[in-house]
């Protein structure tokens, strides 16, 4: 009897033992559980926030969209202003970009003024008018001026685009107008 005795005592080691080893199993996937219910509950209100955000960033558009609804007629008179004392399209690098900002309007609502109410179908187109126009006027007045820097004084940012926008505008070369100008003096 000793000896079933001892092979139960045995026996309840290993049980005590398993016991053990499943408390501590139990308790390492409760606290995974805990884990994972921590980080559901992380991922709900990251999903909360982002749909949050996502309907402010749409009314923020959506108002900006609003703001950009300035009567036509205002638009077109402060480009007209802005253009004429700040002179911006002298500056090579003024792009469609620059004069939004600078009539604080989107691009988007700065090309519909274009392509619905001027002669220019986009801004871009303007601005190049507006070039062409400053380097007739050089050409006219400045008959001194290599055609180097009438392009870079009416703000192209080389003589070949000038040559080319002149060309499309006016039907000659700038070398060409400065030699019609000539003639007719």
């Amino acid at each position: 009897m000793s000896d079933d005795i001892k092979k139960l005592q045995a026996e309840n080691e290993q049980l005590r033992k398993e016991l053990d080893r499943l408390k501590d199993e139990l308790i390492r996937l409760v606290s995974r559980n805990l884990d994972l219910s921590e980080r559901l509950e992380c991922d709900i209100e990251l999903r909360r926030r982002t749909e949050v955000a996502r309907e402010l960033l749409d009314g923020n558009i959506q108002r900006q969209h609003n703001a950009d609804l300035k009567d036509d007629a205002q638009l077109m008179a402060l480009i007209d202003l802005k253009v004429e004392s700040e002179r911006p399209h002298l500056k090579p690098d003024f792009c469609t970009a620059d004069l939004a900002k600078m009539l604080d309007v989107s691009q988007e609502r700065l090309n519909r003024l274009f392509r619905h109410q001027t002669i220019h179908r986009t801004p871009d187109a303007y601005i190049d008018n507006l070039r062409v126009l400053a380097a007739l006027q050089l050409l006219r007045e400045k008959p001194q001026y290599n055609i180097a820097v009438v392009a870079e004084e009416a703000g192209f940012s080389n003589v070949r685009t000038l040559q080319r926008r002149v060309q499309d505008a006016i039907g000659m070369t700038p070398v060409e107008y400065r030699n019609m100008l000539t003639r007719d003096k």
